[in-house]
């Protein structure tokens, strides 16, 4: 999570940041209305009022399996598309022709959602640049 959104969540007072916790159920008539929580540790569940929920499920990249295969930036995202040529990146774009928006440093393989560096981290925009990558990767063939 980044600094800013850390910092505008400890000064929210309607937000309780419950570490070794987890959601186990959702419940209402219609909409939701309450959710069940589990504390990991301890085992002891609550039931609180709940009108909406925000689904944050980690910002933690995950790509240590493709190390030395696509360039990635110090946390371990994939640099696509200019940032590959803005991050110091450009020895390791082998064609003549610039990356395509959602090209990684191997042309032909692209990168979507949460694990591209500088994404938006919303599922909205991870579902459209997986949809973009199909016209771009079209575009490659």
């Amino acid at each position: 999570m980044s600094e800013y959104l850390i910092t505008e969540i400890g000064k929210t007072g309607n937000i309780a940041v419950r570490p070794a916790t987890e959601i186990i159920e959702g419940a209402g008539r219609a909409c939701l209305q309450t959710l069940t929580l589990r504390h990991r540790q301890s085992g002891a569940t609550e039931v609180m009022p709940a009108s909406a929920l925000f689904v944050m499920i980690g910002t933690e990249p995950h790509t240590q399996w493709l190390e030395g295969t696509v360039a990635r930036d110090h946390e371990g995202f994939i640099l696509t598309g200019p940032d590959l040529l803005t991050a110091g990146q450009a020895h390791r774009w082998p064609l003549e022709r610039p990356p395509l928006l959602l090209e990684t440093s191997m042309p032909g393989v692209f990168a979507a959602g949460d694990v591209r560096h500088r994404s938006v981290k919303r599922v909205a925009t991870a579902i459209g640049e997986g949809a973009l990558a199909v016209q771009l990767l079209h575009q490659y063939l």
